[in-house]
């Protein structure tokens, strides 16, 4: 598929899972088609980074539910800031590991999973909807528990990017961490997945070992070929951050020309690759 071919897949209202970490191995090629069509009213459920920040600022974004939305070198993403002060999207904020349950109540296609993480926190506070449940099991001395109960994430579609895949879908990642991209894949009614190369299947372990290959066929529903395709963010071992570009994208959240004469520019190529192209060829890119 090409990053096209997955947004006429989209719907605006959905609710899209994203993939990776802070500014770490995003799908932002496809996060790049989405700023470019039509999509709007979107829920938004990530451990964020720049797409929270891209969306939000383009009036994509209905809601953003996260566990922290972070450039990882620059700790709160600036745009995101910019839209939480001002109240332009609604937020969902949890703590890392009950986001972490979000995905995995969805993943195993339960309601909902209990955790003492919350209890006694803000995190109950700022999400009023969040419910208690009682243990059917006492504990050792007879007490049967009160546990918030984290809800499955209800996820339309989940974007993830990895570093190798085949053209059946089997997603592969080469870097130091997985992240929860797999529970992102199983969570979705749909998942596509972007990668930097596709390979013949037969090719797969020799680029890595049997534990890189967490992303099975079964779980993905299109493959985009997308070399640079998380882009600004990382990819190792493929390339590391652009910080210049990243310190550029974080600076126009305090100035509206800049941020639209980057974003027009950003936005202005028809594909991603065109994109990097131009900004090879002006000696800006990574």
């Amino acid at each position: 598929m090409t990053e096209d071919d997955v947004v006429a897949r989209l719907s605006s209202g959905m609710t899209i899972g994203i993939g990776g970490w802070g500014s770490r191995r995003k799908p932002m090629s496809l996060v790049r088609a989405i700023a470019r069509s039509e999509l709007t009213d979107l829920t938004i459920v990530c451990y964020g980074g720049p797409e929270v920040g891209i969306l939000s600022t383009l009036g994509k974004v209905r809601r953003a539910v996260y566990g922290f939305v972070s450039l990882d070198s620059i700790p709160l993403e600036p745009h995101f800031r910019q839209a939480r002060q001002q109240g332009t999207i609604e937020v969902t904020e949890l703590d890392e590991g009950a986001f972490y349950l979000g995905l995995l109540a969805a993943a195993h296609r339960v309601p909902f999973y209990p955790t003492r993480a919350g209890l006694g926190s803000d995190m109950m506070l700022m999400n009023p909807d969040l419910a208690t449940v009682t243990s059917p099991y006492p504990d050792a001395d007879g007490v049967h528990e009160d546990l918030v109960a984290i809800p499955a994430f209800q996820l339309d579609a989940s974007l993830i990017h990895m570093n190798r895949a085949d053209a059946a879908g089997n997603g592969q990642f080469l870097g130091p961490d997985l992240y929860f991209d797999d529970l992102f894949a199983k969570a979705a009614t749909s998942t596509y997945l972007s990668c930097e190369k596709v390979i013949a299947t037969g090719d797969l372990l020799a680029e890595g070992s049997l534990h890189t290959l967490k992303i099975p066929r079964l779980f993905v529903d299109g493959v985009v070929e997308s070399p640079r395709g998380a882009h600004f963010t990382e990819c190792p071992p493929d390339y590391g951050r652009d910080e210049a570009f990243q310190r550029v994208y974080a600076a126009t959240a305090k100035d509206p020309e800049a941020w639209r004469a980057f974003v027009d520019r950003w936005l202005e190529a028809p594909s991603h690759a065109e994109y990097l192209e131009r900004l090879d060829a002006e000696g800006e890119g990574a």
